[in-house]
């Protein structure tokens, strides 16, 4: 019999759920928010560099030059995931050091991550390396940026520059991490580096993202046929306020459109949506996409990894009392005024909240990966893993020095048993990544959020576990939940 989430809950602590053999268990960072060294060993500026330094465009105006300093204590970082007991290591690599400017490698920057590399090696950690989040080296942004169709190019060049020294001990590839992020929310919505309100850009932006994802797994395929190739998606599931109220149900497939389906799409089946392409017909798309694109976008992947953190209520029509625009609320970072969400409006329903105002919303997870698996990576034969899942909540070192961040725990268990109740539906997850191994640069936000399973304390950077950290432990340890 499937246990359904809201079941789960109920079920006794005492009642051990176990995780298939072959699941593993990780973290994830990202190259700007922990590694610090930001103009050390010939790294030149990224976006976010130079977004940090726009007034207003970053809480306090915090940026990445130390971050938590993994570049110069990777080796105690890596420790530390050791000793949690994970498995694999879900890390991005910084075009801004390996290509500084978008151009020539710099073997300094490689080297890094060769040690990091070897490092985790030597721990029994797998390597599952991201080649882009959205670390856009400056100069490439001045020459256009994303919305420029060179760059999915230079993505190749820097992509198989990082293939030609790593490829030899890093089997798990991922392309992008959530280009909706790298394309709508930095392009149109402008929350994000480079912070451009530009909608026409954006959604060129999108397609060349996925252009240069097809040609870098059509490259690393033909050298190397035996790697894992994949992409990473933020989706989520988009429920109408009403679902009997057309206009309600029209604003839940706008949302849906736009964060999962403009993506999937593309990649799994090789077409953009007919809905999002009518809903954004005035702005000059279609012409972006050249004969042969979308044979290279949906060239065969191995793996898709799924960033999920919450859902969406959503209606065509503002909360009763609530003064809104149809544009995203600014305390919510990763929405953006998408052309083709316009007459949106955003509703909270009766559930907890994170430090973000993100609902906690676990069930939402397990009917996403139900989705996913039935209608894309099912029949496509491609695995799934939750690359990124996680919450911020407003953590107080405690007397004894230690955050007892209960909502992060509660939080942590809960979306594990999201997944074991897909499993249990016959979803094949193969791995869960908590987002983040450590408290970092939280991007727009700067150092006012703590996602972290251990505590940085940016004044020293002593790294302390939480006790999330040491139940997530557990967890991995026992392999029950």
């Amino acid at each position: 019999m499937t246990i359904t989430s809201e079941e789960s809950a109920r079920v006794p602590a005492s009642t051990p759920r176990p995780f298939p053999d072959d699941f593993l268990f990780g973290v994830a960072t990202a190259a700007y928010q922990i590694e610090g060294a930001a103009h050390e060993d010939g790294r030149t500026d990224s976006i976010w560099d130079a977004f940090s330094r726009v007034p207003g465009a970053v809480v306090g105006m915090e940026n990445g030059d130390v971050a938590c300093d993994h570049y110069h204590r990777y080796r105690d970082d890596v420790a530390l995931m050791s000793r949690l007991g994970v498995q694999t290591y879900r890390f991005s690599t910084s075009w801004s050091r390996v290509c500084p400017d978008g151009g020539p490698v710099n073997a300094k920057g490689l080297d890094f991550y060769s040690r990091l590399t070897d490092e985790l090696l030597q721990h029994d950690i797998l390597p599952w390396l991201t080649l882009y989040h959205w670390d856009l080296p400056q100069a490439l942004e001045e020459k256009g940026g994303w919305p420029n169709r060179d760059t999915a190019y230079r993505f190749l060049d820097y992509a198989t520059a990082v293939y030609d020294v790593l490829g030899d001990r890093v089997t798990s590839w991922t392309t992008l991490n959530e280009p909706w992020c790298a394309s709508f929310l930095s392009y149109i919505g402008g929350e994000h580096a480079p912070g451009r309100q530009d909608p026409t850009a954006g959604l060129a932006a999108g397609h060349h993202l996925l252009l240069g994802h097809g040609l870098v797994v059509d490259e690393l395929r033909r050298r190397d046929p035996g790697l894992s190739l994949g992409i990473t998606l933020n989706l989520t599931v988009a429920d109408p306020v009403d679902p009997n109220d057309p206009a309600d149900v029209d604003a839940a497939r706008k949302i849906d459109g736009q964060f999962n389906r403009f993506f999937l799409d593309p990649v799994f089946r090789g077409a953009y949506p007919e809905d999002v392409l009518r809903d954004v017909s005035a702005l000059g798309f279609e012409p972006v996409v050249q004969p042969g694109d979308l044979e290279l976008i949906s060239t065969p992947i191995d793996m898709l990894g799924v960033n999920y953190y919450h859902g969406e209520l959503v209606g065509a029509q503002p909360p009763a009392g609530a003064s809104m625009s149809t544009a995203a609320p600014s305390e919510r970072p990763k929405r953006s005024p998408f052309p083709a969400a316009e007459g949106v409006y955003w509703h909270l329903r009766d559930l907890p909240l994170t430090a973000m105002d993100w609902e906690v919303q676990p069930e939402g997870l397990t009917r996403l990966l139900r989705r996913i698996h039935d209608e894309y990576t099912g029949p496509a034969g491609v695995a799934l893993a939750v690359t990124e899942n996680g919450a911020a909540y407003a953590d107080v070192v405690g007397a004894d020095g230690v955050v007892h961040d209960v909502e992060r725990t509660e939080f942590l268990e809960q979306h594990l048993g999201a997944i074991l109740d897909a499993i249990d539906d016959g979803v094949p997850v193969h791995g869960y990544f908590y987002w983040s191994l450590m408290d970092n640069f939280e991007w727009a936000w700067g150092y006012d959020k703590r996602f972290g399973l251990v505590h940085v304390d940016y004044d020293t950077l002593e790294r302390t576990p939480k006790d999330s950290a040491n139940a997530y432990a557990r967890i991995i340890a026992g392999r029950t939940l």
